[in-house]
This record gives C-alpha cells, structure tokens and sequence, in this order.
C-alpha cells in the first residue's frame, strides 16, 4: 500500500501519522491559568531536541472551536510550565485530562489529584508522577496550515522519584525505565505501557 498524503485531508493525514509514529511519548503538561488555578493537559507531540540548553518541545493544536488552548494561552502569559511523564497506570486519568473545559476549570480538581512544590520554581508537580520537569519558555514557533504551535520549553529543574533514579557503575544517573513505565500513546483511542527492554551496544 502506497499513501499519497497530497490526496488527503488534515484530518485523514493527522488519523495515519498518529497510528504509524508509534510509539510516543506523552508530554502532561501544567500550567497557571491564574491565582493557582491549574490547567493539566496531555499532548502526544513531544519529544526532547537539544542538550546545551536542555530543550523539549510539544506541539499544541486548537481547540474544536478553532480557538487556542488553555495550554498556550497560560504559557504565553506566564512563560513557566511544568511537563510530567505519566506512568502506564495513569492512562484513565491522563485521558480524562484531554477533555475541553472552560477558561479556568482545573482538571486537577475534577481527577482529585495532588501537587507536591518544586524547589525554588512557583509552579507545582503532580505528585502522583514519577519524573517531571519544570521549564520556562524558550520560543513558541507557529507552523502549517491550521496552525500548530510548537513550544520549547528549557529544562529548569527536573524531578525523579527516588525508586526510578539510580546510579550506575560509572556514579552516573540511571534512570529506571522499567521502573518508570511511561505510558506510550498509539493511534485512537489506544495506549501502550513499555514491556520489554533489552540493550545493543552503539560501535565504535
């Protein structure tokens, strides 16, 4: 089977890119919407893209009403975000975080969950996640046709839960995948926990 994505709607595109760039990671993103009202949303279009400086970056679309997302607007306002990696078992509670809710309704108190404080950074992270990372902006570039816009975020502190954080034989941090279980997201409505590891040596 061969694809002619320039035959294809947005939608359609967007339907096979989810389902064939699997799997991904899940950026669960906090934000300010103001006096501590927390906005929590997850977003599949993540990844890491640089280390000096520790750069991450998601992508948010637009809510079905063609108007920016809660996500977007806080981040603009207030330039700080904290993005969590949720475990597989948080699957249930991460979904019911994508639903759309009115300026300023926190998801937070809806799912019941709690927020421990980072150190020297105003904004909280979700306490029942094993790793999160607290960022200020670095630039929100727009990009195609609707459009998205993608968020880079620079790394100003990062969580690890003490059973996931290791060193190895070198004193180097080791974090513990299997331990972490990052929930993975496919195409759908469908999600994936790690499974397996197993390690190759890079040559030389």
């Amino acid at each position: 089977m061969n694809i002619d994505f320039s035959q294809l709607s947005g939608s359609e595109i967007y339907h096979i890119m989810t389902q064939t760039i699997v799997p991904r990671p899940i950026a669960w993103v906090l934000t300010d919407s103001g006096e501590q009202n927390y906005n929590l949303a997850p977003f599949s279009y993540f990844n890491a893209i640089c280390s000096t400086p520790p750069l991450i970056m998601f992508s948010v679309g637009k809510k079905p009403d063609g108007s920016d997302k809660d996500t977007l607007h806080n981040i603009q306002r207030n330039k700080q975000f904290v993005v969590h990696i949720p475990g597989a078992e948080m699957a249930a509670t991460v979904t019911e975080t994508a639903k759309s809710l009115p300026h300023g309704e926190s998801e937070l108190n809806l799912s019941q969950l709690a927020t421990e404080p980072f150190t020297d950074f105003p904004l909280p992270r979700i306490s029942q996640c094993k790793l999160a990372m607290a960022c200020s902006l670095f630039q929100i570039q727009a990009i195609g046709d609707v459009p998205q816009q993608l968020v880079f975020g620079k790394v100003e502190q990062l969580y690890i839960n003490d059973a996931v954080a290791k060193e190895d034989n070198k004193g180097r941090l080791k974090v513990d995948a299997m331990e972490l279980d990052p929930l993975a997201r496919l195409g759908a409505n469908e999600y994936a926990s790690l499974g397996d590891s197993y390690s190759h040596t890079r040559p030389k």
